[in-house]
């Protein structure tokens, strides 16, 4: 049995972060644990998230998860909008609240970063031949 649908056809804030992903080379959507999953060989980015708080779920319907730049992990872990989502967490992916204002760059940067971190190395060359 698959997992339900965890998101809004709708949302404008998941059509903002499709359309960042989606600009991408190479980039495709799925939904994967009823969650859409934004990905070239592997996801870079999902829209949504939960965690366990004292054995509780938490969601977090309205944020993306990807994975940093090991080098700025640790910093944007300690942004109050991050949190360390269930299952993709110990390997590093982190969660970040879109709730509030948007600063849509950076948005654009993160997923770009997680992107760098998975995508197929013919697909970020021609991310720098195209976007420089």
């Amino acid at each position: 049995m698959g997992h339900p649908q965890m998101f809004e056809d709708d949302d404008p804030v998941l059509a903002r972060v499709r359309a960042i992903c989606l600009t991408l080379p190479g980039a495709d959507e799925k939904v994967s644990h009823g969650r859409p999953a934004f990905f070239t060989k592997k996801v870079f980015c999902y829209y949504g998230g939960s965690l366990k708080v004292d054995g509780d779920w938490v969601a977090h319907e309205t944020s993306i998860m990807v994975m940093p730049d090991p080098e700025d992990a640790e910093a944007l872990a300690q942004d109050p909008r991050a949190y360390i989502p269930a299952y993709l967490g110990p390997s590093g992916w982190l969660g970040i609240d879109l709730d509030g204002p948007v600063d849509w760059d950076e948005v654009a940067e993160l997923v770009e970063s997680s992107y760098r971190q998975t995508a197929p190395t013919r697909a970020i060359a021609e991310l720098d031949k195209n976007f420089g």
